[in-house]
């Protein structure tokens, strides 16, 4: 005789699948109520376009528990599937002499260990890890995680919001001293200052990006030409090749500066607001697991809607302005002291680095469906408000 069970709808996770017993005590660590009986279980994608080579996938499992009173209420849980890189479908796109090394220093197990680590006692209150329900670590360089599913906050970031992510990202770093903290997975070396943004640069950037901006092809292409064209942006190029320059001095000064272990990706898409706590930011995807300049995180707090189209160019030298003073608050508030020349050099010299080389979407010039003449006009004027920002550094 057949029969089905709740789990069977979990079938398509694979090993990743629980059976019966798995799933009711997830579902009653989920919902925080030991006598929910899981009735349904169901997988639904997640709409998110995956950045990170070392993701394979997004999912949320929702279903329906039945309690002792016969109500039903309905949960939900966040899966990502991790992978070592050697397992990413495009490592045929990195040069066959570049691969091992990308291998090495692309720690794939970072989020893991970040939920491993005491660092849920150094953030400050208003930032907070979200709660991890179950892990699951396999041999072949892969793992599962299944967390709390974040119900955010619907709407655009206020400029007030951007402010308080900035003042506690300000509070996190200083408490995360070279003296006080150690990096959240130790390993090689790690505890060198800037190595994460020097082997981000020496590929994304220098051996990518630079030389595809210094390529006439590349300008003389119709979806950049035009929309170079409809912005009047004619010097754009020359200015990035002469940053593109600058760009090893900036990288040396960087190292001298304060040195603090940061977020690493501090973008808003990191620093999920709930919808029923909206002063708290639920920070995940941790990066850059390295002692880095002091607001090293600025940048990509700054950058990282307006690089999604969420956000105008335009409003970004506002939003510039608050985070600075923000965030140099909230060093100070943790007893930590160091002046805006230096907190503006590492925000602003980090985003030389991290983003204002590769705004251009030049990955889809070779598309032979290419996407749309708007975003290619938005990226423009997006590089050109980091070009202008950046180039107040000396």
């Amino acid at each position: 005789m057949n029969t089905t069970t709740v789990s069977d709808g979990l079938a398509e996770l694979g090993r990743d699948a629980p059976d019966e017993r798995a799933l009711a005590c997830l579902v009653r660590d989920v919902t925080g109520l030991p006598g929910a009986v899981p009735v349904s279980a169901r997988i639904e994608p997640v709409d998110y376009e995956i950045g990170t080579p070392s993701t394979e996938a997004l999912l949320r499992v929702v279903g329906t528990a039945e309690l002792h009173s016969g109500e039903s209420i309905d949960w939900s849980v966040f899966v990502k599937k991790l992978a070592s890189v050697r397992h990413w479908p495009m490592m045929h796109l990195v040069p066959a002499e570049f691969r091992e090394a990308f291998i090495q220093n692309l720690p794939w197990q970072l989020e893991m260990m970040v939920h491993r680590s005491p660092i849920a006692t150094v953030l400050p209150d208003g930032l907070r890890l979200p709660v991890m329900h179950r892990i699951s670590e396999y041999d072949d360089d892969r793992a599962t995680l299944w967390m709390e599913d974040i119900d955010q906050a619907p709407g655009p970031w206020t400029l007030g919001r951007f402010e308080r992510a900035a003042n506690l990202l300000g509070r996190m770093s200083a408490r995360r001293q070279l003296h006080l903290v150690e990096p959240l997975f130790p390993r090689g070396d790690v505890h060198v200052p800037g190595i994460g943004l020097r082997y981000y640069t020496g590929g994304r950037v220098m051996t990518s990006a630079v030389p595809l901006l210094a390529d006439d092809q590349t300008w003389q292409h119709p979806m950049l030409a035009e929309a170079v064209c409809s912005t009047g942006d004619h010097g754009l190029r020359d200015e990035l090749l002469e940053l593109a320059n600058r760009l090893p001095a900036v990288l040396d000064r960087l190292d001298t500066l304060p040195q603090t272990y940061q977020h690493g990706d501090a973008s808003p898409q990191n620093l999920l607001v709930p919808k029923d706590k909206l002063d708290e930011f639920v920070v995940i995807d941790w990066g850059f697991d390295c002692p880095q300049a002091i607001g090293f995180d600025l940048g990509q707090l700054l950058v990282g809607l307006a690089h999604a189209g969420e956000l105008a160019p335009e409003e970004l030298p506002t939003i510039h302005t608050v985070i600075v003073s923000a965030f140099m608050e909230g060093v100070a508030a943790e007893g930590m002291t160091v002046t805006e020349d230096e907190v503006l050099y590492g925000y602003l010299g980090s985003l030389m680095a991290r983003a204002t080389f590769t705004a251009l979407p030049l990955e889809q010039l070779g598309k032979t469906t290419a996407c749309g003449a708007e975003l290619f006009e938005q990226r423009v004027r997006l590089t050109r408000t980091l070009v202008n920002l950046v180039s107040t550094i000396n």
